[in-house]
């Protein structure tokens, strides 16, 4: 019988690995490890046509490129669910689903069917929404988006972002945006407070179906409000030095003749304000950067730090509204 039977039958599979490696990895002889560890060398080598076999299964690919996972059996039902989840979930369009089901599936479909599809889906996504229980919500996200020229009344769940709103209207004024906010409260929804931009269908609205539930204004908008601002005053500022440059040009052309009168004094305005609108381009970036890092960012400063940094910030665009009253005034009332 062979002698390292009994030895090979007490190493632990620890043990058993660190011998395979030990071999792969040819740090001696089958003999010399064999004779070490008091095992055979058939024990050795079937050790380590273990090890190889692992690590050939680890490297290589599970299956086949060409093997057959699994079958699906494709029903009109299956179809329909196809629709729905490349347009909801990969965000096809209409053409993207009709090249889909055709390329891949070899299954031609027409727009209209695909129109139809999604419509079936809505009306029965409807009908389960409508039983939904909207009482946990307690704090709700307004606004008005836009497919095409078709306003979409939307309100989504702050803490969950569950949509319990989304309807395409031909209004959105305080009736429309009254009727549905009345039928969520039929299913239990009673936030604690909203926000919501400064739209005023939707906020008289919320007054006239809700009372004196709160509705917050949101950052989004003022924010895009300010960048607006600051992108035209820089704007504003480059098309100064272009303008200065352009009258340069004009004149020098003249050569050693006077310029006349009016180029003269196109030229002094135009040199002015490309003293101004530098300054006062800069000035407002400053501002609203302060406005978007330190007050209306997530983290930062505590409540009382905000407020007194919002009122300067308000207090500054003030003194410098007379370098551009119609387009700084309007930003800062909204604030």
């Amino acid at each position: 019988m062979d002698r390292g039977v009994g030895v090979a039958g007490r190493l632990s599979g620890s043990d058993r690995k660190d011998l395979a490696i030990q071999a792969l990895a040819g740090s001696g002889t089958v003999s010399d490890l064999a004779a070490r560890h008091g095992v055979s060398r058939k024990f050795i080598y079937q050790q380590t046509h273990k090890a190889r076999a692992a690590l050939a299964d680890a490297f290589s690919p599970a299956t086949p490129d060409n093997e057959v996972l699994f079958e699906v059996a494709v029903t009109k039902a299956w179809l329909r669910q196809v629709i729905v989840g490349l347009t909801l979930i990969c965000r096809s369009s209409y053409r993207g689903v009709v090249e889909f089901l055709r390329d891949l599936l070899g299954v031609p479909v027409s727009l209209g069917c695909v129109h139809d599809v999604l419509q079936a889906a809505t009306q029965q996504a409807s009908a389960i929404n409508q039983g939904q229980d909207l009482s946990g919500i307690r704090v709700g996200l307004h606004d008005e988006i836009f497919q095409g020229a078709t306003p979409v009344l939307a309100g989504v769940d702050a803490q969950s972002t569950y949509c319990y709103l989304l309807a395409a209207e031909d209004h959105r004024d305080a009736d429309t945006w009254g009727v549905h906010l009345l039928d969520a409260a039929a299913q239990g929804l009673r936030p604690d407070y909203t926000i919501a931009d400064a739209g005023q269908g939707l906020r008289a609205g919320q007054r006239a179906a809700w009372g004196d539930t709160p509705c917050h204004g949101d950052v989004f908008h003022i924010q895009r409000r300010c960048e607006g601002l600051a992108n035209t005053l820089q704007h504003l500022a480059q098309g100064a030095t272009s303008r200065r440059k352009t009258l340069q040009t004009k004149i020098g052309r003249a050569g050693r003749r006077e310029p006349d009168d009016e180029l003269a004094a196109q030229l002094a305005l135009a040199r002015r304000r490309e003293t101004k609108a530098p300054g006062l381009a800069r000035d407002i970036r400053t501002l609203i950067q302060w406005l978007r890092h330190d007050v209306l960012a997530l983290a930062g400063p505590d409540l009382a730090t905000r407020q007194a940094l919002f009122d300067f910030i308000v207090e500054e665009l003030a003194h410098r509204e007379p370098g551009d009253a119609r387009r700084i005034r309007l930003v800062r009332v909204a604030l």
